[in-house]
């Protein structure tokens, strides 16, 4: 592993060669497999960095019993993916976001530790992580199961493992953390191949059988990689005029739902500030701090001053809320026993 000083240096001239590998089949079909495989290869064979991210293995086993908890859980692990994309991008340390579940961030910058992407110095009591050095200056090939699509200038390829249904039934029935049999029932009659004829951007695609590759496997399967990391896609600005229009007439919107809710935060958390019985005085500071609050975020997102939304790209009404809440609740703290 390397040193924070050593990661702090190691920042890549040009651009940066990044791919994206997206395994796709039914559960139980080898997808972890063939990712921890084909990590070592590329590792070894390319010396390339590279991150295996499986969903089922980055999710607490605390959440298992959650399951309407799944696809927000994926969302939000999709979104601490992209914060190490960004970090890497532009050659700084990760933040953490500010809403976080906690459990799920711990094993996420395990798995990145556990591959040397982030170093075991990074500054966890500050929310900054810093980048290994093999992490910036080589090429990075990011092995994701198909809970996960990441759009962005990133080489892109699919692996599609074809494995029988009776198959991918009886190695489920071996694993500890089994899934209903009715589930897979379910996905085999939704799964679809790639169709690179009729899906233009599944170009880059190749099934496989779930077998060991053969010689002949494993050389398309290099060749369909080093394609897809040195062939990025390039989303293309179609009208930029319109786009400019969109995005003012996109972001007045987000300014004036954030102005009411953001009302309405403040006078609830009044409201439960009085029924607490917290004091005349200190209601008065509270309500001070708590407009203060509001009239930066909404000053953020009027001049894109940066103070609290640092870390977005594409400002969402959610994520100001989000925010906002984090920031919110750190001051009633000082005031009132607030619940979460």
């Amino acid at each position: 592993m390397k040193t924070a000083e050593d990661a702090r240096g190691a920042r890549s001239e040009g651009p940066r060669e990044i791919g994206l590998c997206l395994l796709c089949g039914l559960p139980a079909a080898g997808k972890s497999t063939l990712a921890r495989a084909l990590s070592h290869r590329l590792r070894e064979e390319r010396g390339w960095a590279v991150g295996v991210v499986i969903y089922d293995d980055v999710m607490p086993d605390a959440f298992l019993e959650e399951p309407s908890q799944w696809k927000l859980l994926r969302q939000e692990l999709l979104k601490y993916l992209e914060y190490f994309l960004m970090a890497v991008i532009n050659g700084c340390q990760m933040s953490a976001p500010p809403n976080r579940t906690a459990a799920l961030w711990e094993d996420f910058i395990s798995c990145l530790k556990d591959q040397d992407l982030i170093s075991s110095a990074a500054l966890e009591t500050q929310s900054c992580y810093l980048l290994t050095k093999i992490s910036v200056s080589r090429p990075l090939f990011l092995i994701l199961d198909d809970n996960f699509y990441y759009q962005n200038s990133l080489g892109f390829c699919q692996l599609f493992l074809d494995c029988p249904l009776e198959t991918c039934l009886q190695r489920n029935g071996r694993r500890c953390r089994a899934l209903p049999a009715e589930t897979i029932h379910l996905m085999a009659r939704k799964i679809e191949k790639p169709n690179p004829g009729k899906n233009a951007w599944e170009h880059n695609s190749l099934t496989i059988q779930s077998t060991p590759c053969s010689s002949e496997a494993s050389l398309k399967l290099t060749d369909l990689l080093l394609t897809a990391l040195e062939n990025p896609v390039k989303y293309i600005e179609d009208n930029v005029e319109q786009k400019e229009t969109d995005r003012i007439i996109c972001s007045t919107n987000v300014l004036h739902q954030a102005d009411q809710t953001l009302r309405r935060i403040v006078s609830q958390t009044m409201k439960e500030a009085k029924d607490e019985q917290v004091l005349p005085f200190n209601l008065k500071l509270l309500a001070e701090e708590l407009n203060k609050l509001k009239a930066e975020f909404l000053e953020d997102l009027r001049h894109g001053n940066k103070k609290y939304l640092c870390s977005q790209q594409t400002i969402h009404i959610s994520d100001v809320i989000s925010c906002f809440h984090y920031e919110k609740d750190n001051i009633v703290q000082k005031y009132f026993s607030k619940p979460h």
